[in-house]
C-alpha cells in the first residue's frame, strides 16, 4: 500500500559554547588542507580547536570504513552508509560535544551532510530529482536519526570542476578509494550542487579553484567567533 507523509525537519543547531566548522567537498576539493589551515590559524588566536574527520580512521568502525573505501573489504553500500551512521554517532558523543561543552572549536573534514550526497548515490546511482532527493531526506533524518546530530555552525563547500578533482586525485600517492572514479565524482558534484542550493542557509559555498591561501582567507572572512 502506499501511504503519503510529508513534514518539516528542525535541523539540531549547536547549543554549546564552542564553535562547530565543517568543510565539505568531493574527494580533491582540498577540504584537509583547508581543515589544516583553519586549525594553524586559530590556534594562532590563542583558540583550543579540535581536528576530527568523518569517517574517521581509527577505532573499530573506523578501521572496517577505510578498508572498505580502499577496497580491501567487500561490503554492501547500504551496510556502508550505517556504518558511517555509527560512526557518526561516535564521533559526536565522544570528540564533538564534548569539546563543543569546553568551549573549543571543532574543525572537521566531512560531517553528516555527506551522508546525504553519498547515500543518494549508492541507492539511486546519483538521481539527485526532487522526488528522489526529498524522499532520501526523510528517510536519513528519521530512520538513521541524523536530525539528532549537530548541525554545524558553518559549513563549506569546496565547489571545484571534476576535471581539478581527477588531476588532483590522480597527483596523490594515497591509494585510491572507492568513489574515487571519475564517472562517481560527476555524479557527487551534482549531489553537492544539489545539496547546497536546498540548504543555502546551512551551507556557503566556496570557489575550491583558487589558491590554497585565497580560499583559506575566504573561509575565515566569513567566521564569527
Amino acid at each position: 500500500m502506499k501511504y503519503h507523509i510529508e513534514f518539516d525537519i528542525d535541523l539540531k543547531k549547536n547549543p554549546y559554547k564552542g564553535k562547530y566548522i565543517a568543510i565539505e567537498g568531493i574527494d580533491g576539493s582540498g577540504k584537509t588542507t583547508q581543515v589544516e589551515k583553519l586549525v594553524e590559524y586559530f590556534k594562532s588566536q590563542g583558540k583550543n580547536v579540535i581536528q576530527t574527520r568523518e569517517p574517521r580512521k581509527t577505532g573499530v568502525i573506523g578501521e572496517i570504513a577505510q578498508q572498505v573505501l580502499n577496497g580491501k573489504l567487500a561490503m554492501s553500500k547500504l551496510a556502508l552508509q550505517y556504518l558511517f551512521a555509527t560512526d557518526r554517532v561516535l564521533s559526536q558523543e565522544e570528540i564533538i560535544v564534548p569539546a563543543l561543552k569546553r568551549g573549543d572549536i571543532v574543525i572537521v573534514d566531512r560531517c553528516f551532510w555527506s551522508a546525504v550526497v553519498y547515500g543518494i548515490l549508492d541507492r539511486t546511482g546519483g538521481n539527485y530529482d526532487y522526488k528522489t532527493a526529498d524522499f532520501m531526506l526523510i528517510v536519513y533524518s528519521i530512520l538513521s536519526m541524523y536530525h539528532q546530530f549537530i548541525v554545524p555552525d558553518y559549513t563549506f563547500y569546496l565547489k571545484i570542476p571534476l576535471e581539478t578533482s581527477v588531476s588532483r586525485i590522480h597527483e596523490k600517492d594515497d591509494i585510491k578509494e572507492i568513489y574515487e572514479d571519475k564517472e562517481k565524482l560527476r555524479k557527487v558534484i551534482e549531489g553537492y550542487n544539489w545539496l547546497s542550493a536546498k540548504f543555502m542557509k546551512d551551507i556557503i559555498t566556496i570557489d575550491g579553484g583558487k589558491s590554497v591561501n585565497m580560499v583559506t582567507k575566504e573561509i575565515i572572512s566569513k567566521i564569527k567567533i
